[in-house]
C-alpha cells in the first residue's frame, strides 16, 4: 500500500484521515467565534492550524506571552496530527491560517488552488531524521517504511533515491507520527523519516538514527498559509498574526529555554528534549522570493516525475511574493 503526496492510500484511509483532521479541528475550535467576528476583547479572531512538535515553538511562545493579542488579534491554536492536516483544516474551513512545510503544502495546492503561501517563518535541513530499526544496517535492506505524507513522504523518497533505491520497490505505509516508534519496535516497518520527538522515540524503541535530511540534499521551509477567499478580506488580520510569529521567532532564537517552557505548557513536550532540538531549526521570518519559486518548482517536478501529483499548482499565484513585506513588517 503506497501513499500519494498528500498521504492518502489505495485502501481508503485518506477519507478517514480527512475526517480525523476535520474532527480534530472542529473539536479544538468548538465554542469560539469565527474569523468574521470579534473576541470578548474586541479583537478579530483567527484559528491557526499547526502540528504538535518543537518546530512550532514560536506559536506556543507567542500564545504564552500574549504576543498575538499585543499585535491586535485573538488567535486560537488548533493542534492537528501533523503532516498535511493543518492545511487541510484551512481547506475544510475549520481554520483560517495554517503552518506547513513547502513540500507538504505544494501537493495540497493542486487540489485546492485557493491556498496561498504568505511567507516563511522557519527552515531546517537537520530537524527531520532517518530512523531505521535495529538489524537494518544499510539502506538496501529496507523493504517497508512509514510516512506521514507531505514533507515526510518527499524526504522518504529522496532518501531512497539518494541511496540508489527505487521508491516503488519499497512499501510506504501511511501512518501518524505517534504510531511509528511502536511500528518500528514491532518490526512492522524497517524505518521512517520524521521530526522530533518521534525520531528520538524511535531510537529508544528498537531503532537508531542514521542520517539527517540535509545529508541527502533535503531542506524544508515552513510557510504560513491561508485561503484566498478569507485572505482577500482579512489581509490586515493575517499580517498581525505573522508579525507576532516573527517576533516570537526572534525570542525562540534568543531564549530557547523560555520557548521550551512555553511548548511544555501548550503541548506537554518535555522541556529538556525541546530545548535540545530547537538549535536544529532556523527560526526567522521573511517574505517569499524568486528562490522560493525555484525551489518549489524543483519539488513539484519531483512529485510529477514520481506521479505523486497530476499537475503543477500555479506557483505564480499560490506563492505570494512581496506579501510579507507589505502586510507583516
Amino acid at each position: 500500500m503506497h501513499t500519494d503526496a498528500i498521504g492518502r492510500t489505495s485502501g481508503g484511509r485518506g477519507a478517514v484521515g480527512a475526517a480525523l483532521v476535520l474532527l480534530l479541528a472542529t473539536a479544538c475550535s468548538a465554542g469560539t467565534t469565527d474569523s468574521a467576528g470579534v473576541s470578548a476583547a474586541g479583537l478579530p479572531t483567527v484559528r491557526v492550524a499547526l502540528g504538535v512538535d518543537a518546530s512550532y515553538a514560536p506559536f506556543y511562545l507567542a500564545e504564552e506571552r500574549g504576543l498575538f493579542r499585543k499585535a491586535g488579534v485573538d488567535v486560537e491554536l488548533v493542534k492537528t496530527e501533523g503532516g498535511p492536516a493543518a492545511s487541510q483544516a484551512v481547506t475544510a474551513g475549520t481554520a483560517q491560517i495554517a503552518a506547513n512545510a513547502d513540500s507538504t503544502a505544494l501537493p495540497l495546492m493542486v487540489n485546492d488552488p485557493g491556498l496561498r503561501a504568505l511567507g516563511v517563518f522557519q527552515s531546517s535541513d537537520r530537524y527531520l531524521k532517518v530512523v531505521l530499526r535495529d538489524g537494518i544496517t544499510e539502506p538496501g535492506q529496507i523493504r517497508t517504511m512509514a510516512s506521514i505524507g507531505g514533507l515526510g513522504l518527499y524526504a522518504t523518497h529522496q532518501y531512497l533515491l539518494h541511496n540508489g533505491i527505487d521508491p516503488k520497490s519499497v512499501k510506504i505505509l501511511q501512518s501518524s507520527a505517534p504510531e511509528m516508534p511502536g511500528m518500528l519496535e514491532r518490526g512492522s516497518i524497517d524505518g521512517y523519516v520524521l521530526y522530533e520527538p518521534w525520531a528520538a522515540k524511535g531510537a529508544a524503541s528498537g531503532g537508531h538514527i542514521t542520517a539527517r535530511i540535509g545529508d541527502f540534499g533535503v531542506r524544508y521551509v515552513q510557510w504560513l498559509l491561508a485561503d484566498q477567499d478569507w485572505l482577500k478580506d482579512n489581509e490586515d488580520t493575517a499580517g498581525k498574526v505573522f508579525k507576532a510569529v516573527a517576533q516570537a521567532d526572534k525570542l525562540v532564537t534568543s531564549d530557547p529555554a523560555a520557548a521550551a517552557e512555553a511548548t511544555n505548557k501548550q503541548v506537554k513536550l518535555p522541556v529538556a528534549d525541546t530545548e535540545k532540538v530547537l538549535p536544529e531549526i532556523t527560526f526567522s521570518a521573511r517574505g517569499l522570493d524568486g528562490a522560493d519559486v525555484t525551489s518549489s518548482q524543483k519539488i513539484v517536478d519531483f512529485l510529477l516525475a514520481q506521479k505523486l501529483v497530476k499537475k503543477s499548482p500555479d506557483l505564480g499565484t499560490t506563492l505570494l511574493k512581496g506579501w510579507y513585506d507589505q502586510h507583516a513588517r
